[in-house]
């Protein structure tokens, strides 16, 4: 995964996103409403200030960037990259941000906080799996159940498993957690949970100086390419069923200052869902120039826009549910203090309307 520049700078990406947008016009506007291939509004170019994470859950933005649409219907995307959840949520309280590409952990805690934010579109589901190395993966493989591979773990090494994740209050934190609590029945004092950047955890993994992850793509298939010990240790599916991931969340501000233009990104939030699911190939291109250039080889990149831990959708009610549980769960570990109206936090009526419903 790449190194992120600090929130107060735009990426390449980003700069390169409003050099194209500032040239479209009208003229353009028109000619993709006469192909009839982009059935969006016509208004003005209008700038969002959209937040993102260099991950793959945040692919419908590559794409529906990296291909133009943006541009094709009027909006100019201002983006910034993020190296956490947190960081941005602190943009997004500040009022520096209209959109946010985020995970659904962050966006309820800032919701709980008072930073008044809307779920319009679901980005993936599914997503984060148990990756282990050496010993504990051999330890997890030839144990009866999870909690015993643990117990092997321990028995040969004379120390706890060292667990990698993303920062507590992630969606990958809060699912390891889950699985050890709710699936997995493995005691919090039988792991060391260690919570770091993404770049700084698949080093970790690499060099061994953490036993595993529960982590997302594209580190699971490209730590398993690399190490010949590495394996899934728990799938995602299994780890917290329909577990909710990255979505697209705009603030209540931003709607009602400009909501044909946020109804217009959702339209393209939900082509590109179809894109990627139709079009690996270019999907992989496009997401590696923007998070694996140099880092991340295209076909290990199309390997992890394919595997079982990427799930893309686009219908925020798929998650709407497991949302509720996971925050549930979150309360359990003081994470949450003050409860969310989860049905509050999502607003089905841009999906709804994109899809003429």
């Amino acid at each position: 995964m790449p190194q992120t520049p600090p929130p107060s700078q735009s990426s390449d990406f980003a700069r390169q996103i409003s050099r194209r947008d500032l040239l479209v016009g009208a003229a353009a506007l028109g000619v993709v409403a006469a192909a009839g291939t982009l059935p969006l509004p016509a208004f003005a170019a209008t700038s969002l200030r959209v937040g993102y994470i260099p991950i793959i859950p945040m692919t419908q933005l590559y794409v529906l960037t990296g291909e133009g649409w943006a541009g094709d219907a009027g909006l100019t995307l201002q983006t910034t990259s993020f190296q956490s959840g947190p960081a941005m949520i602190q943009a997004l309280a500040s009022g520096t941000l209209d959109v946010a590409y985020v995970g659904i952990g962050p966006a309820m805690i800032a919701r709980s906080k008072g930073v008044k934010l809307k779920v319009v579109a679901a980005n993936v589901i599914d997503q984060v799996a148990l990756i282990g190395r050496g010993p504990l993966a051999k330890a997890m493989a030839g144990a009866a159940s999870p909690a015993e591979g643990v117990k092997a773990f321990r028995a040969a090494n004379g120390r706890r498993p060292k667990i990698g994740s993303l920062p507590a209050g992630s969606v990958p934190d809060t699912v390891l957690r889950y699985w050890m609590a709710e699936v997995a029945h493995v005691a919090s004092d039988d792991v060391e949970i260690v919570g770091m950047g993404e770049q700084p955890l698949q080093q970790a993994l690499l060099t061994g100086a953490i036993d595993g992850a529960s982590i997302l793509e594209p580190i699971l298939t490209l730590v398993q390419s690399r190490l010949q010990d590495a394996a899934i240790v728990a799938k995602a599916g299994s780890m917290f069923p329909k577990q909710p991931g990255a979505v697209l969340a705009v603030t209540e501000e931003a709607i009602a200052r400009n909501r044909d233009a946020v109804a217009a990104l959702v339209k393209l939030h939900i082509r590109a869902t179809a894109f990627a699911k139709s079009n690996p190939d270019r999907t992989a291109e496009l997401v590696t120039d923007i998070i694996g250039k140099g880092l991340v080889e295209r076909d290990v990149m199309r390997a992890a826009l394919t595997s079982d831990a990427t799930t893309f959708v686009d219908d925020p009610r798929v998650i709407l549910d497991s949302t509720k549980r996971m925050q549930a769960f979150q309360q359990t570990l003081e994470q949450i203090t003050e409860p969310v109206d989860v049905d509050a936090l999502f607003d089905f009526s841009f999906h709804d309307a994109a899809k003429g419903k």
